[in-house]
């Protein structure tokens, strides 16, 4: 789960594993596998740092070498 914050500024959390594609249009849209899309003020880089970092704390064979794990 990662958390974005929509244009309006309220905070959302999405699961990353449904996310199909991101698009800066210049705001950013993420669509999801179900079809449904929000707009968001993070970057595409912003996003993809967010998901890298929540695949890294969730899967431990995607740890960098010398992570500890919590």
């Amino acid at each position: 789960m990662i958390e974005v914050t929509r244009i309006n500024g309220k905070r959302l959390v999405l699961n990353s594993d449904l996310i199909e594609s991101m698009e800066a249009t210049p705001d950013t849209v993420i669509t999801l596998t179900g079809g449904n899309k929000y707009v968001v003020t993070e970057t595409t880089e912003e996003l993809i740092r967010r998901v890298t970092e929540y695949k890294r704390h969730c899967h431990p064979l995607f740890r960098e070498e010398g992570e500890i794990s919590e």
